[in-house]
């Protein structure tokens, strides 16, 4: 937990608000969560310091939370015991469980002035994807990603390969790794623990076809395009062996992306800066390639308000919110992180500008952002989640065929999902 506001100065905080009343004495409690590398709870800790700064009539009491999962749990397990949070950033995936447990408010419901409203649809499109539900906002992007590929010019060049064009579709993808893969080092990584669904959507999206329906109650694993989208991430280790066989550890990826294990790897860009800072060569940030369609699901963390809350609190929720989605604090955690600015005014700014200026790698996610699609999520979105990483697994090590896994995650899904039709 972060170092909370003396009493004295808290004190102070409370003479100063007869110009604000409406933030007197206010708590807020927010948990969140952090899944990719770097001493980022220091960046959390910084925008929420100048926060109290500029709001000395409100307390916050920032709590680093784990990964998204963990997070969640810690977040709804105090409202239960009641000792609540206000706010959270959560995975938003969780979105409709949040909505079916009762737990979350839409930003709908507390925004009131005509400026709050035109900042609800300041953020891009893609990003709000995933938080828009029943023709409400129940969630605000913030630690927000797409999936990317990183690459290894160096290595590239000692390929004979041009550093300056990665692999653009399946086709080159498969040509590329192969001319990588040697001297016991690997062409391409994709991680399949972790968030296996998450890197699994980008194959099914880009073979054309979508894992879920846009209401959140159906699913089409075992659709054809689908099943041959595992088909073709298993064969890159079993039939053109440029990846390793069995599962990729989604934890230290970066580490052997970054030690030369692998020329290749698909991941959040929320590891660009780490990557940056770690790595000894030259490396390259490119969109995912295509097959019948280029694509990757957005990915990361949004804002939520809870329920069980003061009107007193959501409006001091909705201020802190604001303030670290604002253009300054966007570009801020861009900066720091990798992560996508999630509204165009963001890229406006003179410290956006000027990084990017001299590391156009950092566009690459938010360019993505045109063909990008919601993230996967359903109701009872853990279990039907669970039920697909375990056949993604499952095939990716040869338990079971890809048709089999992802027959046997559908019928599970239907089960799960037949309340909700």
């Amino acid at each position: 937990m972060r170092n909370i506001v003396t009493s004295a100065a808290f004190a102070a905080g409370l003479m100063a608000t007869a110009g604000n009343p409406a933030f007197a004495a206010t708590e807020l409690t927010m948990y969140y969560p952090i899944a990719v590398g770097g001493p980022l709870t220091n960046v959390i800790d910084g925008m929420i310091d100048g926060f109290e700064a500029e709001n000395p009539d409100v307390k916050v009491n920032a709590i680093y939370a784990g990964n998204y999962d963990d997070t969640r749990l810690r977040a709804v397990s105090a409202i239960k015991s009641g000792d609540p949070a206000q706010l959270s950033v959560m995975f938003s995936i969780d979105v409709y469980d949040l909505i079916e447990q009762d737990l979350i408010v839409p930003f709908d419901d507390v925004v009131e002035t005509a400026e709050d409203k035109e900042w609800l649809k300041g953020f891009y499109p893609a990003l709000m994807a995933n938080g828009d539900v029943d023709g409400k906002t129940w969630g605000i992007p913030f630690q927000r990603s797409t999936i990317v590929m990183y690459y290894n010019k160096d290595m590239f060049r000692e390929a004979g390969l041009d550093p300056e064009m990665p692999p653009q579709t399946w086709e080159e993808l498969v040509s590329t790794g192969k001319a990588l893969s040697k001297d016991g080092k690997w062409g391409l990584m994709v991680p399949s623990t972790g968030y296996p669904y998450w890197m699994f959507q980008c194959f099914a999206i880009q073979n054309g076809k979508e894992l879920m329906s846009g209401d959140g109650t159906e699913t089409y694993f075992d659709d054809p395009a689908v099943v041959e989208a595992l088909e073709f991430w298993r064969g890159l280790a079993t039939e053109e062996k440029i990846m390793p066989e069995g599962t990729i550890e989604w934890g230290t990826l970066r580490q052997a992306f970054v030690q030369g294990q692998t020329a290749m790897m698909w991941h959040s860009t929320g590891n660009l800066s780490a990557v940056k800072r770690e790595a000894k060569f030259d490396f390259g940030v490119a969109m995912l390639p295509k097959h019948k369609q280029p694509g990757s699901p957005t990915g990361g963390g949004n804002f939520y308000l809870f329920k069980d809350s003061t009107d007193e609190q959501k409006e001091a929720s909705l201020a802190l919110i604001k303030y670290m989605t604002a253009p300054e604090r966007a570009a801020e955690w861009s900066i720091a992180t990798g992560y996508v600015g999630v509204t165009p005014d963001a890229y406006e700014t003179d410290a956006l500008k000027s990084y990017v200026a001299d590391f156009p790698p950092a566009l690459v996610a938010r360019d993505q952002l045109e063909v990008s699609v919601a993230e996967f999520s359903t109701y009872d979105t853990a279990r039907v989640r669970e039920g697909l990483n375990n056949a993604i697994q499952a095939a990716l090590t040869g338990e079971k065929t890809p048709k089999e896994a992802l027959g046997d995650a559908q019928a599970e899904a239907n089960r799960l999902l037949r309340a909700f039709h």
